[in-house]
């Protein structure tokens, strides 16, 4: 396995090439075109050691920075063990300039919005980011553009308001062609801000369960709990938001049914597979023994 340009490639060698002998190119496995590729067509993720076609890859990363707001590119294939993500070394290799430079600052603007202690400017003219001091979460604080020296609030980005609540914690009504469109954090309201990072959603349809796409919070679309540990989803047998999650009993029971039979399928699996390796374990351990004195036995220098 060597390295090329900061990204780790595979290459292959056949053990004392007979001359004049050609031997067939190895070839791999895409996991996302499912084609056979020579490797000199692969790339290997440095992360992960995934492997997939160069063609490909670039597909992906390229989709991935238009859609990703700036997100962490991570590997593509789903079942990846180690999750690994993309290293910009590997993204500058395998896209164009202008999209890398667009990763950057997409990258970079997403950085500032989950940053408690930054906050841009909102003079358009001006997009500076602007230190915030630290305060309890979700107080309004003074904060002063360095660049034009516009005092705002923190929260709603409007001229500092001292004694005055946020307008953002009201709900806001703005005409369209089809009606009022309502933004708020009432139940009724179709777009709302995500609890985490403040980016607007818009909901549609769909059930009450909200993954924010921009920092991946989930949460609950009325009244705005963290749901990111609540994988049998208990937040909706009790309290205000009993039986609103958008979904029939049964599917909600059938989804809860499903958790637990993987939980206990791999508690079993885990089981019967334990006694296995420590019974066969020694047998693995004489047959490694024994490929290893083949082989030494096979480079010794022959006696007569």
């Amino acid at each position: 396995m060597g390295s090329v340009g900061g990204l780790y490639c595979l290459t292959m060698t056949a053990e004392n090439p007979a001359p004049g002998d050609l031997a067939p190119a190895p070839l791999v496995t895409c996991k996302l075109c499912l084609c056979e590729q020579s490797l000199d067509k692969m790339t290997t993720l440095q992360e992960c050691q995934c492997v997939f076609c160069t063609a490909c890859l670039k597909h992906y990363m390229q989709l991935a920075i238009r859609e990703g707001c700036g997100s962490p590119i991570t590997c593509p294939d789903m079942v990846c063990l180690k999750h690994g993500t993309l290293q910009e070394a590997e993204i500058a290799c395998l896209v164009p300039v202008d999209q890398f430079q667009l990763y950057q600052r997409l990258k970079f603007e997403r950085e500032v919005h989950l940053d408690p202690h930054r906050t841009w400017c909102p003079v358009a003219d001006c997009q500076t980011v602007c230190p915030v001091a630290s305060s309890d979460p979700g107080q309004p604080v003074l904060v002063e553009c360095p660049s034009c020296h516009l005092k705002f609030c923190s929260c709603c980005k409007d001229a500092w308001h001292a004694e005055v609540a946020c307008r953002d914690s009201q709900p806001i009504v703005l005409p369209t062609e089809h009606g009022a469109l309502l933004f708020g954090t009432g139940a009724e309201a179709p777009i709302k801000q995500c609890p985490m990072c403040r980016v607007y959603i818009e909901r549609n349809e769909g059930c009450a369960q909200m993954m924010c796409k921009n920092c991946k919070h989930t949460f609950c679309w009325y009244c705005l709990q963290n749901l990111d540990n609540d994988i049998f989803l208990r937040h909706y047998d009790k309290g205000p938001c009993r039986n609103k999650l958008g979904h029939s009993r049964a599917s909600v029971m059938w989804n809860r049914t499903q958790v637990v039979g993987i939980l206990v399928g791999l508690g079993i699996i885990a089981l019967v597979t334990s006694p296995l390796l420590l019974l066969a374990s020694p047998c693995i351990i004489c047959c490694v023994c024994k490929t290893c004195r083949g082989k030494k036995k096979k480079h010794d220098p022959s006696t007569t």
